[in-house]
Parts: C-alpha cells; sequence; structure tokens
C-alpha cells in the first residue's frame, strides 16, 4: 500500500470520523443521562420541598450540595407537576428579563452582578428577611424581585424589571433547584469567603 495513495487516505478519514460520531454519540447519551434533571448531578425538581445545604466532601475534593430534609418552598410542598411547571416559569423569567446581562449562572453571563448558580444559599438573605420585613428567606427574595430599587444597597442597582408575584415566586423556585445541582464545587469556595471585618 502506497502512502501517496489518495484512495488510502481517504478511507482513513471516513474510518475515523465513523469511529468518532459512535464515540460522540455515547458521551452525548450519557451526558444527557447526567444532566437532565432527576440524573446523577441534577436533582428532580421536587428538591424545592427539600432543605438544601452546601458542604465541602473531602473525599471529592469539593463543595457539594447537600439535600436535607423536608423543607417545603413557601412552607407549601408541592408535587412533581406543579415544581416542573414553577421552574420552568422561572427560567423563563430570568430569559426573558435577561438577567444573564448583569448576572452569571453556572458560568455563563455577565460578571457585573452577583452570580446567582448558588445564590439560594448565600446567607445574606437572613439579613435581607430584616430588610425587607419577611417572615422567611423566599419571601425576602420575592420582595426584592417584585421591587429592587426599594431595597438598594449597593452602587450597582438592579433595575426594576417588573416582575409579578408569580413571576418572582416561580424565580425563587428555579433560584432554589439550581443550588441542588452538583457543579462540581463551581463557584469555588462559595459560602467560605469572609466579606467584611
Amino acid at each position: 500500500m502506497q502512502y501517496d495513495d489518495p484512495i488510502f487516505w481517504r478511507a482513513g478519514a471516513i474510518a475515523n470520523t465513523v469511529v468518532m460520531a459512535v464515540v460522540l454519540g455515547f458521551l452525548t447519551m450519557d451526558s444527557v443521562a447526567t444532566i437532565a434533571p432527576g440524573g446523577s448531578h441534577v436533582p428532580h425538581y421536587t428538591v424545592i420541598n427539600q432543605r438544601i445545604g452546601y458542604a465541602n466532601d473531602s473525599k471529592l475534593g469539593h463543595d457539594m450540595p447537600v439535600i436535607g430534609k423536608d423543607e417545603p418552598l413557601f412552607g407549601k410542598a408541592v408535587d412533581a407537576a406543579e415544581a416542573e411547571r414553577l421552574i420552568g416559569v422561572g427560567k423563563l423569567v430570568i430569559q426573558s428579563r435577561a438577567c444573564m446581562d448583569c448576572h452569571t449562572f453556572m458560568g455563563n453571563g455577565a460578571y457585573y452582578a452577583p452570580d446567582l448558580t448558588k445564590a439560594w444559599l448565600d446567607p445574606a438573605w437572613d439579613a435581607w428577611q430584616a430588610i425587607t420585613g419577611a417572615g422567611s428567606k423566599e419571601e425576602a427574595m420575592v420582595a426584592f424581585l417584585m421591587e429592587p430599587e426599594k431595597y438598594a444597597t449597593w452602587e450597582r442597582k438592579m433595575p426594576n424589571l417588573g416582575i409579578s408575584r408569580d413571576e418572582a415566586v416561580a424565580t425563587v423556585a428555579y433560584l432554589k433547584w439550581m443550588a441542588a445541582i452538583d457543579t462540581n464545587g463551581f463557584p469555588i469556595h462559595f459560602g467560605r469567603i469572609k466579606v467584611g471585618g
């Protein structure tokens, strides 16, 4: 066989393309199973009915979401269909208001405003309960989303995006669900960085 024969190179290219297409197909199926809701890295939507924490897993060497006991969003457990609907609406709110123009989600977006990948877990919401006069973290988040200009505490202010209460509730559900996703330690050191004093 001669290496300067174009048939040899063409056959090699075709064989390589077919083999790589099969490998890509297998990798895609494996990835979809891993990242689909209910997969190994992404919990089902009903996780919004549970407590979500974040802790270091020394075996893996990074922080992981910790799914705990029952802790329904807004104090009311929802079934799978309602959880999926809420999260779908929350995602649409985030997309329609172009939140990624300022915020980051899962490493995508801008860095003008806070990263919202683990926003549900941000300990600052405890203080926001007092600021907004809300009785819970989720109600504080809703109050802020509906009237951010009323609670402006930074130089960079979030504009009022005309978010209704139903949209704000759905957005909070989306943020809680997103906080439960195993992002392999991203954002790094979340919750362990001390701000101020």
